[in-house]
């Protein structure tokens, strides 16, 4: 008896442009194992058709038409927890990589990558596992190991317990909306927090703070 065939990698397909998604599902048409389910090309449209479509895998870029890529990936996330999000975009952008890798993304790829190589990317995340272009990872490593020796905090510049929390939240890619109702406090107290945080560990990003959290902080 033949074993039975897995089914095809639901993949949608989330770009800003219209020729990049036609030629995305043209190389992916004649695939074995992926089936395009459905296109988006800004951050309300790629949610609204991960809740519809329920995607395995959701290939995206990082610029959308009405915000970014890291936003739409946290937000699908947090209505399709099974659904893994695989970056695909032109920007080796370190701190790109590190905002769309505390969303939560499964992997990031440079659109440089070959159609043999995505095939496999996809399959691979659909699988549990995550990818990251090498490219990519040596500017996040590089910008993280900077940005560790920058954090370095002095005595007097020490974060307090709360700050921590926040900052903690921060990591978690958390909203200034949502971290203070985590933790019993207003949107300009958190913000105001936030703000603190950052003029301490001399960083002006929410995914510098965060990538400073990550290796030195926690």
């Amino acid at each position: 008896m033949r074993p039975a065939k897995s089914p095809p990698v639901r993949l949608l397909v989330v770009d800003d442009h219209e020729i990049v998604r036609k030629g995305l599902r043209s190389v992916l048409a004649n695939a074995h194992g992926v089936e395009v389910v459905g296109e988006a090309a800004g951050v309300a449209e790629a949610i609204s058709e991960a809740i519809r479509l329920t995607p395995d895998v959701v290939l995206m870029d990082v610029r959308l038409q009405d915000g970014t890529g890291v936003e739409a990936c946290r937000e699908v996330l947090a209505s399709r927890p099974a659904t893994r999000v695989l970056f695909l975009t032109s920007f080796s952008d370190e701190d790109a990589v590190l905002a769309a890798v505390f969303a939560g993304a499964s992997g990031y790829l440079l659109k440089e990558i070959g159609a043999g190589a995505l095939l496999t990317a996809i399959a691979s995340v659909a699988a549990g596992h995550s990818i990251l272009d090498p490219v990519a990872v040596r500017a996040m490593t590089e910008k993280m190991n900077a940005m560790a020796g920058r954090g370095a905090e002095s005595e007097g510049d020490a974060l307090s317990p709360q700050e921590r929390r926040v900052l903690a939240l921060v990591a978690r890619g958390k909203t200034n909306k949502e971290i203070g109702a985590t933790l019993g406090l207003s949107d300009k107290t958190a913000k105001n927090y936030l703000s603190n945080i950052f003029q301490k560990l001399r960083v002006t990003r929410r995914s510098q703070a965060a990538a400073i959290y990550t290796s030195k902080l926690r």
